[in-house]
This record gives C-alpha cells, sequence and structure tokens, in this order.
C-alpha cells in the first residue's frame, strides 16, 4: 500500500481512467446510431431500442460477481486480459446481429467483459490508496474518465455518417485493443501475494459475509444505485428526448457533450476540495442540491409541455455538476472499510448498485414518451431517497458515539 499522502502518478491517473473510459465509449458512442441500428435490424420502437444502453449496465453488473471474486485470488491483471478478450467477442456478435433479441445479448456479453476493467480499476485504486486520498484520486481519474462521454457522441456521429454504425464497434474494439496494451506493459500487479485468496467454492459467500458486516458500505452502495438509476433514465433516453422531442438531432452530440462537461468540472473540483472539507460532507451538500433543483423542476413544470431547451440544459446541468460530487465520493466511502477484499468488495458495491439502477431506469424509461417531466420526477424521487438513507445514518452514527 503507498502512503495515502503520496501524490497519484499522472500515468496512473490516465491509464485508470482509460480502463473506465471504454465503458463510456461502448455506451455514448452509440447514442447517434441508436434509430439507425433499429432500421437495420427491423426494431422500429424507440423505447424498446433504448435496452441496446440499459442492458450493457446489466452485463456490467452480473460480470463484476465473477471478475471480482477471481481477481482477489488470481490478481488483478489475467483478470482485466479475460474481460477484454469477451469483450471483443461480444463486439463481434453486436456487428453480425440479425435482430433486437440478439443485438441485446451482444450488449449484455460487452457488459460482461467490460466490467472486468470498470471494476478492477477500482480495486486497483483501492489496493494503491486510502480514505480521502483515495477519493481524490478517484475523482482525478473520473474527471479524465468524463473526457469520453463529451466527445464520444459526436465521434459516433461522425463515424455513423462516413462508414455506418458497424464501424462504431470496430473503433471501441481498437481502443480497447490500445489500452489492453498499455495495461500490459506499464501497470504493475497491485494485489501483494500475501493478501490472494485461495480459490474456492465459498470464496464469494465469505466476501459477501464481510462486505455485509460493514453499515457505511451498505448504505452508500444502495444510494450509488439510486442516483445511476436516476441517471441512467437520462442516459438511455437522452437520444429520444433531444432527437424526437426537441427535434435536435444535429445539435445531440454536442448538448450532450456540454452537460457530460459540467460533470467533469465537478468531478475535477472535488478532487481539490475533498482533502479540504472530506468525501461525506462534499457529498451530502451536493445530494442535497441534486434533491432540491429536481423538486424545483417537477412543481414549475407539472403539467406543462417541454421548457424552452435552454432551460432544460440549464436545470440538467446542475443536476450533473452535483453528480460530479456524489458518484466518486460514494464510491470512496463505501470501499474505505472493505480494502481487505477489494476486488470483491467493488464486485458486489457494483452488482448492488447496477441491480438497483437498471429496473428504475426502465420503470421510469417508459414514461418518458412525450415530455421530459417523468426524468425529473424521477431524479427527485430516486434523491429524496438517496437523501433520507444518508442522513438517517449519519444520525444513528452520531448517537452510537455520543453512547
Amino acid at each position: 500500500m503507498q502512503n495515502e499522502m503520496q501524490k497519484p502518478n499522472f500515468e496512473f491517473v490516465a491509464l485508470m481512467a482509460a480502463l473506465m473510459s471504454i465503458v463510456a465509449l461502448a455506451i455514448d458512442a452509440l447514442l447517434p446510431a441508436i434509430s439507425n441500428i433499429g432500421e437495420a435490424i427491423h426494431s422500429y420502437s424507440a423505447t424498446d431500442n433504448q435496452l441496446l444502453i440499459t442492458m450493457i449496465f446489466l452485463g456490467l453488473g452480473v460480470g463484476q460477481l465473477v471478475f471480482g471474486p477471481l481477481s482477489d485470488c488470481y490478481g488483478r491483471k489475467p483478470v482485466v486480459y479475460l474481460g477484454f478478450i469477451l469483450f471483443a467477442l461480444a463486439s463481434v456478435i453486436c456487428v453480425w446481429a440479425p435482430s433486437l433479441e440478439i443485438m441485446v445479448v451482444g450488449r449484455i456479453l460487452q457488459g460482461i467483459g467490460l466490467s472486468a476493467p470498470r471494476t478492477l480499476s477500482i480495486s486497483i485504486i483501492r489496493d494503491t490508496y486510502k480514505g480521502d486520498y483515495m477519493a481524490k484520486v478517484m475523482s482525478f481519474v473520473v474527471a479524465f474518465f468524463i473526457l469520453i462521454p463529451v466527445v464520444a457522441p459526436a465521434i459516433g456521429k461522425l463515424i455513423l455518417d462516413a462508414f455506418g454504425w458497424e464501424a462504431i464497434f470496430y473503433i471501441q474494439l481498437f481502443f480497447a485493443l490500445v489500452v489492453a496494451l498499455w495495461f500490459w506493459k506499464r501497470q504493475p500487479e497491485t494485489l501483494k501475494p500475501q493478501y490472494k485468496i485461495p480459490f474456492t467454492r465459498h470464496v464469494f459467500v465469505d466476501g459477501v459475509r464481510e462486505f455485509f458486516k460493514f453499515r457505511e458500505t451498505i448504505v452508500f452502495t444502495f444510494v450509488s444505485g439510486l442516483v445511476t438509476g436516476a441517471f441512467l433514465v437520462y442516459l438511455s433516453a437522452s437520444q429520444h428526448i433531444f432527437e424526437t422531442q426537441y427535434n435536435l438531432k444535429e445539435a445531440f452530440p454536442y448538448i450532450f457533450a456540454g452537460l457530460a462537461i459540467s460533470i467533469g468540472l465537478s468531478t475535477f473540483m472535488n478532487g481539490t476540495l475533498v482533502m479540504r472539507f472530506g468525501m461525506r460532507k462534499l457529498s451530502l451538500f451536493a445530494l442535497t442540491v441534486f434533491c432540491a433543483i429536481a423538486i424545483l423542476y417537477v412543481l414549475l413544470f407539472w403539467g406543462t409541455p417541454n421548457p424552452n431547451i435552454y432551460i432544460l440544459v440549464g436545470f440538467l446541468s446542475i443536476q450533473f455538476f452535483c453528480l460530479g460530487f456524489m458518484w466518486g465520493n460514494f464510491r470512496s466511502i463505501a470501499m474505505e472499510p472493505i480494502g481487505h477484499i477489494a476486488g470483491i468488495g467493488a464486485a458486489i458495491n457494483g452488482f448492488v448498485s447496477t441491480l438497483l439502477a437498471i429496473p428504475i431506469a426502465t420503470f421510469i424509461g417508459d414514461f418518458i414518451a412525450d415530455s421530459v417531466w417523468p426524468l425529473f420526477a424521477g431524479l427527485a424521487i430516486c434523491g429524496i431517497l438517496s437523501l433520507l438513507i444518508v442522513v438517517t445514518t449519519r444520525k444513528r452514527k452520531q448517537v452510537a458515539l455520543t453512547n
């Protein structure tokens, strides 16, 4: 374990961000092509085609349960390589899929494969840093990671117009190959031999039991799921909202990029502010503002048509600015007590939060047909539930400390 006050190496931050970024590229670069893919595979329902986005998250959640425990047994690096191989095979399935059902299977398998680099990058960070300093490193990693969602839709649109939607999958494969070679060449194994857990059929069960011993870990895993679910509604419906409801097909990649920048900016700021205020105070304040903005939109536009696009983007920008102070901090708080099972812990954390997020996104997404209002109603409900859970936990902890 490095000293927790040691400054993070720039290449380390960039490499961890690259491992996470393949997920963003696989999701966001495809957004401008969803309607084109639907036509190619004879699927003409906008809500059904949203499965191409939401179902990759199902794969991400399930895959973590396999790759997390394996990484605690055999090390981080071999398992990351296994994930890359599965992702490559799944991408081929997507390119040749004749129907929506087969394409969805390919997207789920893509998610399973990508869960290895996505989850184990967090395990590697936890192997290397701890405490508020881990939150600082995580913030810088996520700030770099956000660069991909900023440019991915625009890149996807350019590739779509020039070469067709299949080429988007080939570009993803090329990027994955480059990152895999970089990871192989430059990143040492972070799981020390003395911390490796012998592989037995009990390894996962024992990990789950250990995970659920820590109240804060459980609480912030559930809160991460609620907040991620609310954001996933936007992610899966954004193409429909901006292209269909607002008739802004050409501007969609740039609007998406602008909103992603707001997350990146706050995430970068969090990397500096977290050492001054602490990850718990920052994330609680951001969650409170997140709730307030969502509730304000719900009250202002209840029963009315969609507002002007500038008003919508303004509300969403503030919402996403708050997310930058929440995601990394929530994950760091959850992971802090379970560094001794970082692989399994990151897997369970990711699986439970994803398991919550997918049905939330699927349920709320069905209502976003003619109006954006259900999106903000979902953001408000998920935010309020998260805030109640966090505040209740803090009060119980304070009472326990005074006794």
